[in-house]
């Protein structure tokens, strides 16, 4: 059983910086891919970057330059340093584990609220 527990959701002003963790545990396989997605209120869930355990990153166009995603292998945990964050950056984040074609999990989620 694997679980991953998000942590470093809050509330943040426009133009301030967040950090989220994610911690995964359990029996997982060495060769895999962490991630960050999010869910806004009447959207779908999209990807905001992505870590593979060789260290290639993939972000989303909306948030290139301003967040990035870090990942300690030995400790199963994913980093999302998140700063200049706006207004459309608030949503409920979801860390992700996934490896071969169909393993996938994902964490509970974590609410990001950007507001003045």
């Amino acid at each position: 059983q694997v679980q991953l527990v998000e942590t470093g959701g809050g509330f943040v002003q426009p133009g301030g910086s967040l950090r989220l963790s994610c911690a995964a545990s359990g029996n997982i396989f060495s060769r895999n891919a962490m991630g960050w997605y999010r869910q806004a209120p009447g959207k779908q869930r999209e990807l905001v970057a992505s870590i593979t355990s060789g260290g290639s990153t993939n972000y989303a166009d909306s948030v290139k330059g301003r967040f990035t995603i870090s990942r300690d292998s030995a400790k199963n945990t994913v980093y999302l340093q998140m700063n200049s964050l706006k207004p459309e950056d608030a949503a409920v984040y979801y860390c992700n584990l996934k490896w071969l074609v169909s393993t996938n999990y994902w964490g509970q989620g974590t609410q990001v609220t950007v507001s003045s």
